[in-house]
């Protein structure tokens, strides 16, 4: 049943088997199952196809059939005789070929027979999900016959050119083996059970430990009210470009809202901030006669793409290294143009990069700062600025929701930030901030903005909102620094190898890329846990880890499972453990000797709220999410004058559960309890 060269005519008709490498089918054609001995890996894949599924059953019965009318024919002696067969003394039936097939066809239809038995319909509506054919077929007609598809072969090229189809192959088996190739997960977020999500099968459901939504704010209900409110005036689309039908009221809106975030004259919507650092470094590099970047070497691959597709001499500096910087800066004349470009955040081992001391440096040679704050707006600072406004927190806090700048803050120093619409505040999009002018000639020049089509209304809608509710409630910012302190103690407790950062970024240093992958499963299958393996080229080779996130909405009873589970993988995939990367000299800046094992967080006592009483609590199973009312009400205010005032209960908390709290400086009208 599993001869590969009899599966390879069939490629073109199978999804599964056109999609699945053919080192892949190899494997699995020469793999015994473990559970059912007397098939192979693919005869017991193949038995959840409504195509081949039907087709072994049928096929293992007629051989068992056709063995059983012989094997219990009263006249098998008879039989015997009359072919002169002699049976020896002491003969068993391993000794008889038609006995041993028979025997072995028995337990083939048995295995098949119990594998199929752990099916049912779920199976093939996770396959039509995922986009078989076939499966959809099958649910379409349970009723029926099982339908005979009639394989439709790829017609074979006549022409003697390039072979492309080997070269996809080639390209995908190098990932393959240098173990860099990336598995994508079926997972879809609840927005009432947050941070739960169900897998392909819509029953089978996991507690999500790596997605960027870092507040939950994809789910909050004031965002949520507030999209579907515009999507039931301004539709689903945008309707085109910016230039052309696409630039509406709430995109401005949008913009305004940002701009006054990081107190810079203006800011520029993007479809994503990969989009938005590639389009703003490629058109700054390109049009900035001479231009030399300077970048970290840890930096985003969007902004490498910027500085490579603007065509400017590109200087890479060491990560966070501010001597190797400016002996790279002072070799040029402070005449000509330079940008540094750096970040606040590094999301894959949680430094966060000297703004001030950049600031410094850029002042001193005449450069511009490009500062990524990506992975930090909405989960610093006072207003959710990011790290540059956290810097200067009391003066920031002080300032309030005022757009001027404060002069000689480290925000108001660094020329041009970036940020993204599509992590803490739970939407998609980024974005660009800095002067009227500067903002003007990226919206006139940057192919990335002006030759794409513009967010859609509900989405940009419901971002500003999201920034408009963060603004007002540090509440989310301060659980989650919460949640992430004690994660990082729980895991040093046993050993866990956590890379050491000030920021809430957790990466759990496994330092294998099959064995990171191997994690990544036990927990998904084992225990229900999905943490995404992050493995070459987004880290490098050796230091491949399980990069958690910890969110406010995580509860003490999830953070127990979590822990224990990882605890388990580690001992079960003998998993190196921080006194192990001590005894080899460390990596990855784990076990390194000389170096802290913890690193003092950003977020201080006082900011928590630890001097005041005020902190807050990590949730236990079954206690309510908290709104707060305030920020309801701020983000609420936004939209009057586009889609009318609204007061009272929030619209879209129908099947959510969730408290409305009061800010203590908030003067509210009354809304009741979700």
């Amino acid at each position: 049943m599993d001869k590969l060269s009899s599966l390879s005519r069939f490629k073109a008709s199978c999804p599964f088997l056109g999609r699945t490498k053919t080192s892949t089918l190899r494997n699995l054609c020469t793999s015994t199952s473990s559970r059912f001995p007397s098939i192979s890996l693919l005869t017991e894949r193949a038995t959840n196809c409504p195509v081949m599924g039907p087709a072994l059953s049928v096929r293992s019965k007629e051989i068992v059939a056709g063995y059983a009318s012989l094997a219990g024919n009263t006249d098998i002696e008879q039989i015997h005789r009359d072919k002169g067969v002699t049976i020896p003394s002491g003969a068993n039936i391993e000794m008889c070929p038609h006995a041993s097939a028979a025997r072995a066809a028995a337990r083939m239809a048995d295995d098949l027979a119990a594998v199929s038995k752990e099916k049912d319909t779920s199976v093939a509506k996770a396959a039509a999900s995922a986009g078989c054919p076939f499966h959809k077929a099958a649910l379409e007609n349970a009723a029926k016959a099982a339908p005979v598809v009639t394989p439709v072969r790829r017609p074979v090229a006549t022409t003697s050119g390039f072979d492309y189809e080997s070269f996809y192959n080639n390209e995908l088996e190098k990932k393959h083996k240098d173990k860099s190739y990336r598995y994508f997960n079926n997972i879809n977020r609840l927005a009432n059970k947050f941070p739960v999500a169900h897998t392909a099968k819509v029953e089978d459901e996991v507690q999500v430990w790596c997605s960027n939504d870092y507040l939950g704010m994809g789910n909050n209900p004031v965002v949520l009210e507030t999209m579907h409110r515009t999507l039931d005036r301004y539709g689903h689309g945008a309707g085109g470009t910016r230039n052309i039908a696409g630039n509406g009221a709430l995109h401005l809106g949008l913009e305004r809202e940002l701009a006054t975030l990081h107190r810079k004259d203006a800011a520029l919507v993007f479809s994503s901030c990969y989009v938005a650092n590639d389009a703003t470094l490629s058109t700054l590099g390109s049009k900035l006669p001479g231009c030399i970047m300077f970048s970290d070497q840890s930096n985003h691959a969007s902004m490498i793409q910027g500085m490579r597709h603007s065509g400017a001499k590109k200087v890479i500096f060491k990560h966070n290294d501010l001597d190797d910087l400016e002996n790279k800066l002072k070799a040029y004349p402070k005449e000509t143009p330079k940008i540094i470009a750096f970040e606040s955040v590094y999301s894959m081992c949680g430094s966060i990069g000297p703004i001030s001391e950049i600031c410094n440096l850029a002042k001193k040679y005449g450069a511009l700062t490009f500062l990524d704050e990506v992975h930090a707006v909405g989960l610093y600072g006072p207003r959710g600025a990011g790290v540059a406004e956290h810097l200067d927190y009391e003066a920031q806090m002080a300032a309030g929701d005022s757009a001027d700048p404060i002069p000689g803050s480290v925000m108001d120093r660094v020329d041009i930030i970036t940020g993204t619409l599509g992590k803490a505040y739970g939407a998609v999009g980024g974005y660009v901030a800095g002067s009227d002018d500067f903002i003007d000639m990226i919206r006139s020049y940057a192919p990335g903005f002006i030759f794409t089509t513009s967010l859609p209304p509900a989405t940009v809608a419901g971002a500003q909102a999201s920034v408009a509710y963060q603004k007002t409630f540090p509440g989310d910012r301060q659980l989650k620094q919460v949640n992430v302190r004690e994660a990082k103690r729980r895991f040093a407790a046993l050993d866990i190898p956590v890379v050491p950062g000030p920021s809430h970024i957790l990466p759990i240093l496994v330092g294998d890329a099959a064995l990171a992958k191997a994690a990544s499963d036990k927990l998904l299958y084992d225990h229900s846990i999905y943490v995404q393996a992050i493995n070459y080229p987004t880290v490098a080779v050796g230091e491949e880890r399980l990069r958690v996130t910890v969110t406010p909405r995580h509860t003490a009873e999830q953070l127990d499972k979590l822990v224990s589970a990882v605890d388990n993988v580690f001992t079960e995939l003998n998993i190196n453990r921080i006194q192990d990367w001590k005894a080899v000299g460390g990596r990855a800046t784990v076990g390194v000797l000389g170096q802290d094992d913890v690193v003092e967080p950003i977020w201080t006592k006082d900011q928590l709220g630890e001097e005041t009483g005020t902190t807050p609590k990590t949730l236990k199973d079954g206690q309510k999410p908290l709104v707060d009312a305030k920020g309801v009400l701020v983000a609420r205010s936004r939209f009057d004058h586009l889609l009318g005032p609204i007061s009272g209960p929030l619209q879209s908390t129908h099947c959510y559960t969730f408290n409305v709290v009061r800010s203590t400086a908030a003067t509210i009208t009354e809304l009741p309890q979700f």
